[in-house]
């Protein structure tokens, strides 16, 4: 397959682009959480134990940027702002699915209790 651009970034293949969506640490877990229901911000952050305020906003950004959550805000005081999983994100959740599966069984493999 020939190298191609996205947002001026070049990929080489398909799954090098896939996982530069929603790749790394963080995407998944985040996008998973969204598939059952809306997220504020806090609940998002104690919910994903180790994250940073700083990793989080990057990556609901991004997430957001790519049209893979929705950002609500509400005129409040204190502000108000909930995340949602967008249609783009909920095609990403069966291969979340997938590699989750994938995971569980590898642990079992190699000895890990989940």
């Amino acid at each position: 397959m020939p190298e191609f651009i996205y947002k001026d970034k070049t990929y080489q293949n398909p799954v090098e682009f896939a996982l530069d969506q929603i790749g790394g640490k963080w995407k998944m877990p985040i996008l998973w959480r969204l598939k059952d229901r809306v997220w504020r911000y806090g609940e998002l952050r104690k919910s994903l134990k180790n994250i940073t305020h700083k990793m989080l906003t990057q990556q609901l950004r991004e997430l957001e940027a790519d049209g893979y959550v929705h950002r609500e805000v509400y005129a409040e005081v204190p502000p108000k702002v909930e995340y949602s999983i967008t249609e783009q994100g909920e095609k990403a959740i069966p291969i979340i699915d997938t590699l989750r599966n994938w995971g569980m069984e590898r642990m079992k493999e190699v000895g890990i209790e989940h």
